[in-house]
């Protein structure tokens, strides 16, 4: 770790197949966490290169517990995090709406490191079971039409990182990949990334792959559709910026979407929204999400699909997918 270290510390970068072998060995318990920090550290300080990420992401890959839902193409809604704007819960609300819609959702997911409360500590407040079990992921996809991938259970090789995160509480190179790993390699994506210079680097590296996906960021340093500015999309097909009045809305001020100062405070907004008890401006952000999503596994235009999210968000339906989760929990 001295040598790479060092390099990086002089501004090299590291090749891909280096990348993946620093993680790889860290994984394995090769370094202390003093060393692990320090490489952190590093990357809090200049950019990640684009076959650095692309090492990493494959290290990740190859280590995870794999998941696998047969050939029903699946989606997943995440954001990288660390944009700063402690947001509630805005991309796993959308979730359980898309979920609602028919499509079925694997969503990735952490406890918050540099936030208040990250999807993995509202889910778990709302009573909501973690498992790896394949069985159990099954039968919460078939009953309810989602489940619950909670990062952790299915990359136990970090556990050596996880510590160190925490203490550091702050955004590091794991947030840029979080969204990259989901162990049941989703057919569909929506991510949203925290700055426009990430967004670059996961398109060039989607464009690679065989998803169809959509990739955000908001023009007011947001990680999904906030509304509050335009956000940039870019898509297997197309780049373009979605504003309020491309959903028909009209913008909202940030205070409005803020997430409050607790996981009790986020999982009580988490809750209101869902039983149809949001404000305005809150299921607008949420339906804005979900229909962006909706339109990527669909191929339906915004407007259909944001019709379709609000029509089912007020309705009660992703509610319904919220309890039947709750239930398969408790069993």
């Amino acid at each position: 770790m001295k040598d790479i270290l060092d390099r990086l510390i002089h501004q090299e970068q590291l090749s891909k197949a280096e990348a993946k072998d620093v993680l790889l060995r860290i994984s394995n318990s090769e370094f202390n966490n003093i060393q692990i920090s320090s490489f952190l550290t590093v990357f809090m300080m200049r950019s990640i290169s684009v076959e650095e990420l692309e090492g990493f992401r494959d290290a990740l890959l190859e280590l995870c517990i794999p998941v696998d839902f047969g050939d029903t193409p699946v989606m997943d809604l995440c954001g990288t995090g660390g944009d700063g704007q402690n947001t509630f819960n805005v991309s796993t609300a959308a979730s359980f709406v898309v979920a609602a819609s028919g499509v079925q959702v694997a969503k990735h997911g952490n406890y918050g490191v540099s936030s208040v409360s990250g999807s993995s500590n509202v889910l778990e407040a709302m009573g909501v079971k973690f498992s790896n079990e394949q069985g159990f992921l099954d039968k919460t996809m078939e009953k309810a039409n989602i489940a619950i991938l909670h990062a952790p259970l299915f990359h136990p090789a970090m556990k050596n990182v996880a510590p160190i995160r925490k203490s550091l509480a702050l955004k590091t190179f794991f947030n840029m990949l979080g969204p990259m790993v989901n162990p049941a390699k989703p057919s569909y994506q929506l991510v949203g990334v925290y700055d426009l210079e990430l967004l670059r680097k996961y398109h060039y590296l989607y464009q690679k792959s065989n998803k169809t996906y959509c990739i955000l960021h908001d023009l007011n340093h947001y990680d999904e559709i906030s509304l509050t500015a335009k956000t940039k999309c870019v898509t297997n097909a197309q780049e373009l910026y979605l504003s309020a009045k491309d959903f028909g809305v009209h913008p909202v001020m940030k205070e409005e979407i803020y997430g409050g100062d607790t996981v009790e405070s986020a999982a009580d907004i988490f809750h209101q929204i869902l039983s149809g008890q949001g404000t305005i401006a809150q299921d607008n952000v949420v339906c804005a999400n979900a229909a962006t999503a909706i339109s990527t596994a669909k191929n339906t235009t915004i407007a259909e699909a944001f019709l379709e999210a609000k029509t089912l968000l007020k309705g009660g339906k992703a509610l319904e997918v919220l309890n039947q989760l709750q239930t398969i929990s408790q069993k």
